[in-house]
């Protein structure tokens, strides 16, 4: 052991125990080079790895920063293996509970970043801390948590603590009306209606009637209202104090007032003996209100993560010991046969080994219209068997299916932080305090400068100030946007792995893409061939064909498959050779010609030249081919020219209207590829495309990325994320083009599960959607705090005599908070930009 670990044991008041999982240990040399990287840090004061457990045990100083271990560990040549771990945190209620709680959790030891989500009331924390401590941390400052474990079933435990929560707000918001709703026509009755009044004096009497609002008053507050105390109270005694801090003082206030002037009228100036019980009473019942409105909208926030989870069918059909059983999808296994009936969702995602049949892939890639399916053909757990019986076989279940994947990334994103987000945890970390420090100020100021009685003016508009302040909906401006925006993303077949890549994404200038495969098929075929003289075009491409299905060459595999599409029969190969960077020839057995073999030979035009065979009849043909971005080969039988023929990618359908897209959203398009420049060049024209980078390898595409940066600024690259998975990850967002179980969903921000380019523009449409409903939740957030605190604190007394009564400072609290969610649902009517309406290419 080093020396760092020799050193004495410090107490545990002055350090922390750190464990963290080192990668790449191999023998006893490396455990002794960790040790010394970690020991000379600053502060460290003993270090000790495992080479079996291939852990790292630091006492070091809280001064210590985690950063500076990971460097240090790094330098000499290994990894520390972070974790992710998800924190369920109940009882928030305002953002400034969000900051709180961040505060808390990034005070642990070993974490290296929080992120708490009041709309999913989760908690992501990364780093290496100990998950005790943090439980821990969470539960001092006054709320509970638990870790996240099993995301499907936990989706399940959070729709039913939502339904539980919903449904005991409900109860106690009806036993609030009931009992506020007499305190408010006993008192409010009685300012309002003259006639209302003299009936009061001369019936009950103003004494029993503070009597009957001092007993409704006090049942409101212990029961319906007796949450904002059990939190609010502890809350402000820990100089911590949140909305329930907020709700809780304002309400005593106005209650003990009033139960002073029923009881004890005698200690207070004279003229200043008034009640205030329906001011505590319809607070609470207001309050109660706009939280159940909340937890209804917050509800429907995470709709799309319940339908995604109801897409999968709960059984399926296996064939087990020769039967067939019905049996809990959680039980397949990978290899299982399963049954498909025509109209029925497919249980898990497979392989077609029987039948033929068309699937509805439309909850995966968007696209409505079916698609084939034969056997061989891939098919995703929870798409619709149209008419035909299918036989598959299980190739992924559970949490490695398409599906699972697909609201993992949903739900990730969803708790995701935006860039945007930063302000706001900034402001309300401080907005409580603030508003609290305000509510006093205007107390003083009423109390001291106000009209008679001053004592009345002073409690009602310092009340007012409290319980107009919420910052609820602060806290909710941003989360809700974005479980919206992500969740109407992915039923339209756009998933954003990273939230910052849904706002970065609305700001890109130019979208790079890649050429095969984005903008083409991703598959060679023959697309054109012209005979010359007596030569037949079918025992020509018969020919053709023979001498190429020797090749592995991509081009060569095309021009089989279209002799096999046109069903022409293959001729016999007697002989082959394949001259590098040239062509090929053979001696084959020709159908159609002469029942002998006769030389064919294939090839680009200096080949042709070579071998003495004059290719100027076709020169039209050819400079034709050129234009259009083809490569033309020729073909000659027996030392005579017989065909010109071209392979070529075709362009996708939906191509040319996905760049007519990008430039009406004001981007430049750049192709980068690794296609011949001429070829390049031809197509570009072809789709206006404005930058072409042609002739690079993966690397080079990293360049180029680089220079389109430092050349326009945010840089959007659109590839298939296998070979351009460098590209993707220099890129400002790298979007996947897939096709929905070949997604590469680790190099890429978003992916895309359909082929059809256009997605790319519906993703920056709902991108540029989401973010403009965040800066309107924000705006009206912060603009609404700004406008009504001071007209609570009674700003325009001076000049029209306007004060704002408590009622309807909490009305307006409640209103704040229902407008943000309601603006942010709007999300899930966005309409994409583009329908993606063909198959996927």
């Amino acid at each position: 052991m080093n020396q760092a670990t020799e050193q004495q044991k410090p107490s545990p008041s002055t350090s922390v125990m750190l464990t963290l999982p080192i990668e790449g240990m191999t023998c006893a040399s490396c455990v002794k080079r960790v040790e010394r990287a970690i020991g000379k840090i600053d502060k460290v004061t003993g270090v000790s790895v495992n080479l079996a457990t291939e852990q790292a045990t630091v006492n070091a100083s809280p001064e210590v920063s985690v950063g500076d271990i990971i460097d240090a560990v790094r330098r000499v040549g290994y990894e520390i293996r972070q974790q992710s771990i998800e924190l369920q945190i109940d009882s928030m209620t305002c953002a400034s509970c969000v900051s709180r709680v961040e505060k808390a959790l990034k005070k642990v030891p070993g974490v290296l970043d929080a992120s708490v989500n009041l709309a999913t009331e989760r908690a992501t924390v990364q780093g290496f801390p100990d998950v005790h401590a943090l439980l821990h941390a969470v539960e001092r400052i006054g709320y509970s948590a638990r870790v996240v474990s099993g995301k499907d079933q936990d989706s399940l435990q959070l729709e039913k603590r939502q339904e539980q929560s919903q449904r005991q707000l409900q109860h106690q918001l009806i036993t609030a009306i009931i009992l506020a709703a007499p305190v408010f026509v006993l008192e409010m009755g009685s300012h309002m209606i003259p006639a209302f009044h003299h009936w009061v004096m001369h019936t009950i009497g103003t004494k029993t009637s503070w009597l009957i609002q001092f007993v409704l008053t006090t049942l409101v507050l212990v029961g319906p209202g007796r949450m904002f105390y059990v939190k609010g109270i502890p809350a402000l005694l820990r100089l911590a104090p949140d909305m329930n801090s907020l709700v809780a003082v304002g309400t005593l206030a106005a209650y003990l007032y009033s139960v002073i002037a029923t009881f004890f009228p005698k200690l207070l100036p004279p003229g200043t003996v008034n009640v205030y019980y329906e001011a505590a009473a319809v607070i609470v019942a207001l309050i109660l209100l706009g939280r159940f409105l909340e937890a209804r909208a917050k509800g429907k926030t995470s709709q799309a993560i319940k339908r995604l989870a109801g897409l999968q069918p709960k059984t399926a059909r296996v064939r087990r010991n020769g039967t067939l059983q019905d049996i809990p999808l959680e039980q397949v296994s990978l290899g299982d046969l399963i049954e498909v009936r025509p109209g029925e969702r497919i249980a898990v995602d497979a392989e077609v080994v029987e039948g033929e049949s068309y699937v509805d892939e439309s909850m995966i890639t968007g696209e409505p219209v079916p698609v084939a399916k034969a056997p061989g053909a891939k098919v995703v757990g929870g798409t619709i068997n149209q008419k035909g019986a299918l036989t598959i076989k299980a190739t992924a279940v559970g949490q490695d299916s398409v599906l699972s994947q697909i609201i993992n990334m949903v739900q990730q994103a969803q708790a995701s932080k935006l860039p945007i987000q930063a302000l706001v945890d900034q402001v309300t970390l401080w907005f409580v305090p603030v508003v609290m420090s305000v509510a006093l100020l205007t107390f003083i100021i009423w109390l001291s400068f106000g009209p008679t009685p001053s004592l009345s003016y002073a409690l009602v508009n310092a009340v007012a100030v409290l319980i107009i302040a919420c910052p609820c909906a602060m806290g909710l401006a941003t989360p809700t946007s974005i479980m919206v925006g992500t969740g109407r993303a992915a039923e339209l077949g756009i998933l954003f792995r990273k939230g910052q890549a849904l706002q970065q994404l609305r700001d890109v200038k130019v979208i790079a893409v890649d050429k095969t495969g984005t903008l083409t098929e991703g598959r060679p075929i023959l697309t054109d061939l012209q005979t010359i003289g007596d030569f037949e075009s079918s025992a020509v491409l018969s020919c053709i064909a023979a001498v190429e299905s020797r090749s592995e060459h991509p081009i060569a595999k095309a021009i089989v498959q279209a002799a096999l599409d046109r069903n022409v029969p293959q001729a016999e190969v007697v002989d082959f050779e394949s001259v590098t960077g040239m062509g090929v020839r053979a001696k084959v057995i020709m159908t159609g010609i002469q029942q002998q073999a006769h030389e064919v030979v294939v090839g680009a035009q200096h080949f042709m030249a070579k071998i003495g065979i004059d290719t100027g009849a076709f020169e039209e043909a050819a400079a034709k081919l050129g234009i259009e971005g083809k490569s033309p080969m020729y073909a000659a039988i027996d030392g005579k020219l017989a065909a010109i023929l071209a392979v070529s990618d075709p362009i996708k359908e939906t191509t040319p209207k996905a760049i007519e897209a990008f430039h009406a959203l004001g981007l430049k398009v750049a192709m980068i590829t690794g296609d011949n420049e001429r070829t390049a060049k031809a197509i570009a024209a072809k789709l206006g495309i404005d930058e072409v980078v042609a002739q690079v390898l993966p690397e080079g595409k990293v360049q180029a990325v680089k220079k389109l940066q430092a050349q326009f600024g945010t840089v959007a690259f659109v590839g298939d994320g296998i070979n351009d998975a460098p590209a993707l990850a220099q890129a400002d967002i790298g979007l996947a083009v897939g096709t929905g179980t070949d997604i590469a969903m680790e190099a890429a921000d978003v992916v895309l599960m359909t082929g059809n380019l256009q997605a790319v523009a519906n993703a920056i449409g709902i991108s540029r959607a989401t973010i403009d409903n965040i800066r309107q939740n924000l705006f009206w957030a912060f603009a609404y705090n700004s406008a009504l605190i001071p007209l609570a604190a009674g700003l325009l007394y001076p000049f029209n005599g306007m004060l704002l009564s408590p009622i309807f400072a909490a009305a307006a609290m409640a209103l704040s908070s229902v407008f943000v969610l309601s603006n942010a649902l709007r999300l899930k009517r966005y309409q994409p930009t583009l329908s993606a309406t063909t198959t996927q290419g």
